[in-house]
C-alpha cells in the first residue's frame, strides 16, 4: 500500500510572511489538504523532498511542524487520500481551452497562435508535474494539444508533408557528396535542422535549392521535407529524424536529443524545455533574413551551439 507524508503545522497569525511562504511552498509541492494545518503527499512524489525541507523551514522560523510517514488504515481511506490528488477537473478545463484555441486558429495571427500554444503547453506541464496518479485524462489532453499544434502548423504551412508508413532506407554517406538538396522555400525548423545535418555530417560540399513549388523539384536534386521527396516524414518521425537514421547518425546522443526537439517544435509531442527558446530564435532569424541561403547560414551557428550544448548536458 502507498506510503504517505503527513505534515502538521501550527503557524502564528502574525507576522503573515511565514504563512504566505508556507502556502506558496505547499502549492508548489502539490500537497493535498486534509484540514487546516494538516497536509498530505505521496512519499513517492517528486516533490517529497521539498515537503521535508518545509518542515525544517517552519521549525527554523520558531513555529511547530511535524512530518509523519503513514499508511491508510484500509482501502477506503487509501482512495480518500488519492482523491485529494484527482486532477481531472484541471485537465477538463485545459481541454476546453484547447477546443477554444482550435476554434480561433483562422482568425489569429501567427504570433498569437504560437503564444497560445506555449501557454497551453506550460499549463499542461504544470498539471502533470503535480499529477501523482495519472489517469487517461492526462494522455487525452496531451493528444489534443499535439493535434492542435499540428493543426496550427498546417494552417501556417499548408504544404507540410503528410507522413508515410514506408521503411527508412539506410544509405552510405560517401555516396552523397557534392549533391543538390532541395526543399520548400522559407524553411522552418525541420527543414533548417535537416539542412544543418546535411552540412555538418553528410555532404561536405552540398548546394541547396529552395522550391516555390515542390512538384517542380529538379530531377537531379535530393528532395527533403515535402510529399514525394527522397527524405520526408515516415511513421512517427519528422524529416530530420529520418535523415539521421538513414545515414546512421542516431548513435550520437546529441543528434537524438536534437531530433526530439525538432520533432516537438515541428509536429508536437512530449514538451521539451528548450523548445520555446529555439522556436523564438528561428522565428527571429526568419524575420531578419528574406533570402533563404542567408537564413540557413545564420541558422547554422544556432544549431552548432545547440548541438555542442546537448553534447555536454551535465554542464548546461
Amino acid at each position: 500500500m502507498q506510503s504517505w507524508l503527513l505534515l502538521t503545522a501550527i503557524l502564528p497569525t502574525q507576522p503573515s510572511a511565514l504563512r504566505v511562504r508556507v502556502w506558496r511552498a505547499l502549492k508548489a509541492t502539490g500537497a493535498g489538504t486534509l484540514r487546516e494545518g494538516v497536509y498530505l503527499l505521496p512519499d513517492s512524489a517528486p516533490t517529497a523532498k521539498a515537503l521535508w525541507e518545509l518542515e525544517s523551514t517552519i521549525a527554523d522560523a520558531g513555529a511547530q511542524a511535524h512530518m509523519l510517514v503513514v499508511q491508510a488504515r484500509d482501502e477506503a481511506q487509501e482512495q480518500s487520500f488519492r482523491g485529494l490528488f484527482d486532477r481531472c477537473e484541471h485537465y477538463a478545463e485545459l481541454l476546453e481551452s484547447i477546443k477554444d484555441a482550435r476554434g480561433s486558429i483562422k482568425k489569429s495571427s501567427e504570433a498569437q497562435l504560437h503564444k497560445t500554444l506555449r501557454s497551453l503547453e506550460q499549463q499542461l506541464q504544470a498539471i502533470q508535474a503535480n499529477d501523482f496518479f495519472p489517469a487517461r485524462e492526462s494522455q487525452k489532453v496531451a493528444e489534443a494539444l499535439a493535434k492542435l499544434r499540428r493543426d496550427v502548423e498546417l494552417h501556417l504551412s499548408p504544404d507540410e508533408p503528410a507522413t508515410s508508413l514506408a521503411a527508412i532506407e539506410h544509405r552510405s554517406i560517401p555516396d552523397y557528396q557534392g549533391r543538390k538538396w532541395a526543399t520548400r522555400r522559407r524553411p522552418w525548423i525541420d527543414r533548417l535542422a535537416t539542412a544543418w545535418l546535411v552540412l555538418r555530417f553528410i555532404d561536405k560540399s552540398p548546394s541547396f535549392v529552395w522550391l516555390v513549388e515542390p512538384k517542380k523539384c529538379p530531377k537531379d536534386a535530393l528532395g527533403f521535407d515535402f510529399d514525394g521527396a527522397t527524405f520526408t516524414h515516415l511513421g512517427d518521425k519528422v524529416t530530420f529524424e529520418v535523415v539521421a537514421e538513414s545515414f546512421g547518425l542516431v548513435d550520437d546522443t546529441a543528434i537524438q536529443r536534437l531530433g526530439q526537439l525538432v520533432h516537438y517544435i515541428d509536429v508536437g509531442g512530449t514538451p521539451i524545455d528548450e523548445a520555446p527558446g529555439l522556436e523564438m530564435v528561428v522565428r527571429g532569424l526568419q524575420a531578419q533574413h528574406a533570402d533563404d541561403d542567408k537564413l540557413l547560414a545564420a541558422s547554422v551557428a544556432v544549431f552548432d551551439s545547440l548541438y555542442a550544448a546537448l553534447k555536454v548536458p551535465n554542464e548546461r
